[in-house]
């Protein structure tokens, strides 16, 4: 487990590590950054997960399976918001539903944490969890949407079982204003930020802003992003937004 600056959550656990290229709201993601220099400072976990192409590090596809990290929420006796897989993507498809199963039992042996997890590949999310597992409470369950290219995931998200179903548009690269947040009970918006940080037009959060509001769902606006986040802040229309799902649902 690692503290995290992310504002939706408290914390990370990766019992998975590296991943691979998918749409192009992975150009920059900051994951390769950060796996690139884990490595660089000799943690074995993050070797090979990256090369440098084009002056960057991207992923090779390459994962790493952690058994060690999965004995690791048991010892956190404060509860927390637990973002899984900020290092990689659960429901990767060289992922094996074995060990999806693995970290399934860990997170219902440890209820008092509440469990966010994000995929870029919700229709392998449904397929499997559609087989024999058990909707968990306190497992929030979410896809990444950058742009309108890939609208379809919300409708993949939506046969997901989930108790809480989200969706987090950063980095937001496009206008997602075709999408429905029917049954999706959250939407996390930010814009990308770090080196080569594209631009985020503010007319498309305000579309996100009008499908939050018509469907009910909580807005937790994250960043402006670009190339220093902090000085571009998380302001939006005069406020922070914060809001996280209703836990009744």
């Amino acid at each position: 487990m690692a503290d995290t600056s992310i504002e939706w959550t408290d914390a990370t656990w990766n019992p998975v590590a590296g991943c691979s290229i998918m749409s192009a709201g992975c150009s920059n993601c900051y994951a390769m950054r950060m796996a690139a220099r884990l490595e660089a400072m000799g943690v074995e976990k993050y070797r090979g997960l990256t090369r440098k192409s084009g002056g960057r590090a991207k992923w090779t596809g390459a994962l790493v399976f952690d058994e060690k990290a999965l004995a690791l929420p048991a010892s956190w006796t404060r509860p927390r918001n637990v973002f899984v897989n900020s290092m990689s993507d659960l429901f990767h498809p060289d992922v094996p539903a074995e060990f999806i199963r693995k970290v399934w039992d860990t997170m219902s042996a440890t209820r008092r944490h509440t469990y966010q997890i994000l995929t870029k590949r919700p229709d392998r999310m449904a397929e499997i969890l559609q087989d024999g597992f058990d909707v968990l409470p306190n497992v929030w369950l979410g896809t990444s949407v950058e742009d309108g290219r890939v609208l379809h995931r919300l409708d993949d998200l939506r046969l997901v079982p989930a108790r809480i179903r989200f969706v987090s548009f950063e980095p937001l690269i496009g206008s997602v204003a075709g999408g429905k947040l029917d049954d999706i009970h959250w939407a996390i918006v930010g814009g990308e930020s770090g080196p080569k940080a594209r631009p985020m037009d503010p007319r498309w959060i305000d579309e996100i802003f009008d499908l939050c509001t018509t469907a009910g769902a909580a807005f937790f606006f994250k960043q402006w992003g670009g190339a220093n986040k902090k000085a571009t802040g998380r302001s939006y229309r005069g406020r922070t937004w914060d809001e996280m799902p209703a836990l009744s649902m």
